[in-house]
């Protein structure tokens, strides 16, 4: 981390999980846990959980993110949910691009690139998703292929709002798998991410830019992970599920 040039940021990505009930139940044990945090506290929690949260969070410094919003502003697609109508619930942040996304759900990188501009634009603080399949990186093309989802995804989004992104490096094959990149695989990732911006729009935003690490990044390894000059937060999985094991993670992004 560099705090000097941006922030650190810990999101946690709760995935398919929590009732309302087990919901507020998390995030109180999770509020004095982090309240004196050196750095961004995030919470993504399905769409039946987002009013809960954001009100249970109020006042506080957490934020709360959804796990996905569509790029069209209304219309007749069932089963989807529009920025406006997040931010009109308080929420802030929204992750796009997830490998879940991509891998279950027919995400490409033009529906982000889509999704991303729509999110910026209705004011929401996006969770920009990249990362290769094991096969990529046996290939040797991670860098190639982060670069160019990189590049996609940003297309079209102004250099001023470029300031309401992060980036998560997120290695498909370290994802649920137990699987971690090494510190130096995680940060060299992460220097191409920020390089790719650098060319996009020029230094100063890529050096203000908070790229996270998204691949079973828990209270083990975030130290570590961390202390990497590329690497400004993590995307925290399995590990946001339980509040003493996320709140080591955000001690680990405080020091």
């Amino acid at each position: 981390m560099n705090k000097q040039l941006r922030k650190a940021v810990i999101a946690g990505n709760w995935k398919m999980n929590n009732t309302r009930f087990e919901t507020k139940a998390l995030i109180e044990e999770l509020i004095p846990k982090v309240k004196d945090a050196d750095c961004g506290v995030v919470v993504c929690v399905p769409f039946t959980d987002l009013e809960t949260a954001v009100n249970l969070t109020k006042g506080t410094n957490i934020k709360v993110g959804a796990q996905n919003c569509h790029f069209e502003a209304k219309g007749a697609f069932t089963g989807e949910i529009s920025a406006s109508m997040l931010t009109e619930m308080g929420v802030e942040y929204v992750v796009i691009g997830h490998s879940e996304r991509r891998q279950y759900f027919g995400e490409t990188d033009a529906t982000v690139n889509k999704r991303v501009k729509a999110a910026v634009d209705a004011g929401l603080t996006v969770i920009l998703c990249v990362g290769e399949m094991l096969v990529d990186r046996e290939n040797g093309v991670t860098d190639e292929l982060v670069a160019m989802q990189t590049k996609i995804a940003l297309g079209g989004v102004s250099k001023e709002k470029l300031s309401q992104i992060i980036i998560a490096y997120e290695p498909v094959w370290a994802i649920g798998t137990g699987k971690t990149a090494t510190a130096d695989q995680a940060n060299e990732v992460c220097a191409v991410i920020r390089a790719t911006v650098e060319k996009l729009y020029d230094k100063v935003a890529a050096d203000a830019l908070t790229i996270q690490y998204g691949g079973s990044m828990n209270a083990g390894n975030a130290a570590e992970l961390l202390s990497k000059p590329d690497v400004d937060g993590g995307l925290i999985g399995g590990a946001s599920l339980k509040a003493p094991d996320f709140a080591a993670i955000v001690e680990a992004a405080s020091k």
